[in-house]
């Protein structure tokens, strides 16, 4: 498959990269010190456009494939995952329902300037008692005249504030979540590298016995079996972005490679802390940072568990 990027996404996933390596790097880790949302950083991104990725260019986005936003997350999530994170979510789930069911003064109300970084998407899934379970969310929208009441605190909401068909309200929730398991994948691809380029620049400095630990066959085996993995689940992302791309049903795909990408991002970030020894278990470190955000990933857009099911579901089970 030809996964290959048309000049404009080089460009694109070029300044992403530079941003990632110059702002982000720099910044983020002191955000996630003092346990806040870098803001910032996001704004400063919808400032270079970055914001409105799948969005089309009429609605104030810059229409790019999926697979050039799986690249560009490669680089953003390489220096740091709690802003990719924050990114994926406005891109995808933030975002795309307005773009999918909402109609054309919806998409000039809510999602230009969502696309265009003036404003940050939110997606409201999970309940105290609901979250796997997407059928037993208790809120409720009930008709009263012309307003719809949401069992926040006195919150009402009118006819035009409606997103989609009502009588479709689960299946267009749950359809947003596809290509957001193409984005944690991405995201997991992302950890993987970045944890595996800390172990084995760590292993070949970290003296031991006389020599560097990267010269004994235990390290060595540890960072191929995470770089072979690695190029497995990157294929498998890339082969589903290139589904959706072409028009093709990705909903079994989207979840191997979650799946795949996600358990791949947990054990290699638990191997690159096991590489550095007690460095890596101190949290001022950066890899027991990215390890501390790669749980996460085997939960958010749908459980593990869940992609499980799907893909069960997809060869007849």
């Amino acid at each position: 498959m030809d996964f290959s990027l048309t000049e404009s996404e080089r460009d694109l996933v070029g300044l992403c990269r530079e941003f990632a390596q110059k702002e982000i790097a720099a910044r983020a880790p002191l955000a996630w010190e003092e346990a806040r949302c870098p803001t910032d950083l996001l704004r400063e991104m919808g400032g270079l456009g970055l914001l409105g990725m799948l969005v089309p260019e009429e609605w104030g986005g810059v229409g790019m494939s999926t697979v050039g936003f799986v690249a560009a997350m490669e680089q953003i999530g390489l220096a740091d995952q709690s802003v990719a994170a924050a990114w994926q979510a406005h891109v995808t789930i933030g975002s795309l329902p307005l773009y999918l069911f909402g109609d054309d003064p919806q998409r000039e109300r809510w999602l230009r300037p969502l696309a265009e970084g003036r404003s940050l998407g939110a997606f409201g899934l999970t309940e105290p008692d609901a979250g796997s379970d997407a059928r037993g969310i208790r809120t409720k929208a009930e008709r009263r005249d012309d307003t719809r009441e949401l069992y926040f605190d006195d919150v009402w909401v009118a006819d035009d504030h409606l997103i989609g068909d009502p009588s479709m309200g689960l299946s267009q929730f749950l359809s947003t979540l596809e290509v957001g398991r193409i984005s944690i994948a991405a995201l997991s691809l992302s950890l993987t590298q970045a944890v595996l380029d800390m172990a084995t620049d760590y292993a070949r400095q970290r003296v031991q016995f006389g020599q560097p630990i990267s010269k004994f066959q235990a390290v060595q085996f540890k960072l191929a079996d995470i770089a072979t993995e690695l190029e497995a689940a990157r294929w498998l992302t890339y082969r589903a972005a290139s589904l959706r791309d072409t028009g093709q049903p990705f909903l079994k795909e989207a979840s191997m490679a979650k799946l795949k990408a996600s358990r791949l991002a947990v054990v290699a970030a638990s191997e690159a802390v096991q590489i550095h020894g007690g460095l890596g278990y101190m949290l001022d470190s950066p890899v027991a940072r990215f390890y501390c955000d790669a749980k996460v990933l085997e939960i958010g857009e749908g459980t593990n568990e869940i992609q499980h099911l799907v893909i069960a579901r997809a060869l007849g089970c």
